[in-house]
């Protein structure tokens, strides 16, 4: 394999580029594999220029800003580069790629959960009656709130609620079943609810 800095070069911007043809059109992705690991950069290029588009549409899906979007793809393709003397063929090069993508965006998601860069939306009281009797910052508090929960526990609600990613593709990256999943959420939406609620009304009681 070539250095990673090499691999930046065959990257370069993972944004949508369509309609370029190459001379590897008729190699299959495996053999572009193999040929990458005896350091053929070329075929790596092909590679990128076959999965840009839908590496791009995942980390658009998780990270919901076309720019950051970019960066994670092409991180995303830099990470397949230094692990795929990993790469077996179990399964295609496309289902390993997206699960390298996931795996990507949610390590990024994780570092703002902890640096606490957690979007949250304004929360409204249906019932005026149980509104806070003071004035309180509701997203602060939950954000802070959400980072109470397990590392589990938050990393599907933040995924779901914040970032619109569908209970399939949780499991799927997650590599859980959708029932298991299910059931986390429950107890992850249980246990943020106790929380808001201590958080908001413990000044006021």
């Amino acid at each position: 394999m070539t250095p990673t800095s090499e691999a930046t070069l065959a990257v370069g911007s993972a944004a949508p580029v369509a309609g370029m043809a190459t001379g590897y059109d008729a190699i299959d992705d495996l053999e572009l594999v193999e040929q990458t690991k005896k350091g053929n950069q070329e075929a790596f290029s092909e590679l990128v220029r076959r999965h840009q588009q839908v590496t791009y549409n995942l980390a658009y899906r998780y990270m919901r800003d076309a720019t950051q979007a970019e960066d994670m793809a092409q991180e995303a393709f830099l990470k397949a580069f230094r692990l795929l003397n990993g790469f077996r063929g179990d399964s295609s090069f496309s289902t390993w790629l997206y699960r390298v993508t996931c795996s990507v965006c949610l390590t990024e998601l994780n570092r703002r959960k902890r640096r606490g860069e957690v979007e949250l939306q304004p929360v409204h009281y249906k019932n005026a009656a149980i509104q806070p009797s003071y004035t309180v910052d509701i997203p602060d508090h939950i954000r802070r709130c959400v980072t109470k929960l397990s590392d589990r526990y938050a990393e599907i609600v933040t995924l779901y609620y914040l970032k619109g990613v569908s209970y399939d593709e949780i499991a799927e990256t997650m590599d859980i079943p959708l029932g298991t999943l299910k059931t986390w959420m429950f107890r992850a939406r249980k246990q943020l609810r106790g929380i808001v609620e201590k958080e908001i009304y413990a000044d006021g009681r």
